[in-house]
């Protein structure tokens, strides 16, 4: 999938759009209204949702965090945000243009910053071909000829300014902390220390937002979207590796208050459970 000409097209196409905005010229996407009335009427075809402390949906720039439990995750948020700030989707380029259909809703509405980056398993299979395992070894040379990890310097550099750009021209930044699915509902992975580095360079607060049901998916099932109070972090061109922890820490701590307890799944049939969960996979 990494070297797919049309997930290749899609990056290329969105990283030509990060180019663009870091000059300061206006790229292409639709409307936020008609973007979020789209997304929410395909969320709906399937889920019902529900909105908790709703006094805490941001209506300024900002950097939205969420915990990751499914590919649906970024979908949702897109559903249920309000449409100003216009948020653009900072994800792993080929779980976002991995499918035909994820291609077309995606390069239609815009607001995607593709990063390209090797997976938890790729390096795994790297780590263990390094250390003997010799089956391995060609997949491993494989994944380092064709997978790109996301070193470029010009590529984290054009992603940096464009982020910087748009946080100033008043739109918001959507990520997943965690940097990768998390595996229980209720508990995340540790945050990369990119979640507040982005929202202390550009004086901007963090908002974040629990995400809770999706992990396992099911037709009519109810999942929830939890919204916490603005992180406010220290503006700081050059942020300081203490100022940096203590941003993180205060983030983990927001999520802690909002990720639930002991959650369990609700009882009953579920309907389409394994063709919803491999659909947005």
């Amino acid at each position: 999938m990494a070297q797919h000409p049309a997930v290749r097209h899609c990056i290329e196409h969105d990283l030509a759009e990060l180019s663009a905005i870091a000059e300061g010229t206006a790229d292409n996407r639709v409307s936020g209204r008609f973007r979020r009335w789209v997304m929410r009427r395909f969320i709906k075809t399937f889920f019902r949702v529900r909105i908790e402390t709703s006094e805490h949906i941001p209506t300024e720039p900002n950097v939205l965090v969420a915990n990751h439990l499914n590919h649906l995750d970024p979908f949702l948020l897109l559903a249920f945000c309000p449409p100003r700030p216009y948020y653009y989707i900072l994800g792993d380029a080929r779980t976002l243009f991995n499918k035909r259909w994820k291609r077309g809703l995606l390069g239609w509405a815009g607001g995607v910053i593709p990063l390209e980056r090797w997976w938890k398993e790729e390096i795994a299979v790297m780590t263990a071909a390094d250390q003997g395992r010799d089956e391995l070894k060609p997949l491993a040379d494989e994944i380092r000829t064709s997978v790109p990890n996301g070193s470029s310097i010009h590529q984290m550099r054009q992603i940096d300014q464009a982020v910087q750009a748009l946080l100033a021209r008043g739109d918001g930044i959507m990520l997943f902390p965690e940097g990768r699915l998390g595996e229980q509902e209720g508990q995340m992975h540790p945050l990369k220390r990119g979640t507040v580095l982005y929202a202390m360079r550009s004086g901007v607060p963090i908002y974040p937002v629990a995400i809770i049901g999706t992990q396992t998916l099911y037709l009519r099932k109810r999942l929830t979207l939890r919204f916490g109070p603005a992180v406010r972090v220290p503006h700081q061109q050059r942020p300081k590796r203490i100022d940096i922890d203590a941003a993180l820490a205060e983030v983990e701590q927001a999520f802690a208050a909002l990720l639930p307890v002991n959650y369990q799944e609700p009882a009953g049939p579920k309907l389409f459970q394994h063709w919803l969960n491999h659909l947005f996979w």
